[in-house]
């Protein structure tokens, strides 16, 4: 499959999924299509305020394979269908994603170079307020080339399991 071809029918299942998603309160936050053999492998991870349960990804599975069946997207070819959630190794990339961090540690990339690390204190429409070495300091979205959480084991104000 040609990359562009390949690029519109990821476009195409996400479009077709964004909506019957949203109705499960869950965001479609990537949809990737991978090679294995003879089938393919499709990955849909969702994401929603609070966090996504395992029956919120068995309830999105069935969604999606519903969609999916009553849809001629995927083609003939056969695939694999694998809803996740979405992880902490994506980057945050719309406001809700900075939303659902609160109080975590997160490394930003400015547009200048400068990097960043703080814990995310606030977080709007157009920026995040980050506390970096005790102060406050806001981090405009629209500064920001890339942004990831970082890994903490003993995150402070993390509920104890």
């Amino acid at each position: 499959m040609s990359t562009a071809r390949h690029d519109a029918t990821r476009e195409r299942i996400e479009t077709e999924l964004t909506d019957p998603l949203r109705a499960l309160g869950l965001d479609v936050e990537a949809v990737e299509i991978t090679p294995a053999g003879k089938r393919r492998i499709l990955r849909v991870a969702v994401d929603k305020d609070g966090g996504v349960t395992l029956d919120d990804v068995a309830d999105a599975t069935r969604e999606v394979s519903r969609v999916l069946d009553d849809s001629d997207v995927m083609g003939e070819q056969p695939y694999t269908l694998e809803v996740t959630s979405r992880g902490v190794d994506r980057p945050l990339t719309h406001p809700r994603h900075w939303r659902r961090n609160l109080q975590r540690l997160v490394r930003v990339t400015l547009g200048d170079g400068e990097v960043v690390t703080g814990r995310i204190v606030e977080a709007g429409e157009t920026a995040a307020e980050l506390e970096v070495s005790g102060k406050r300091r806001e981090v405009p979205f629209a500064e920001v080339t890339k942004a990831l959480v970082q890994v903490e084991f003993n995150r402070p104000g993390a509920k104890e399991a």
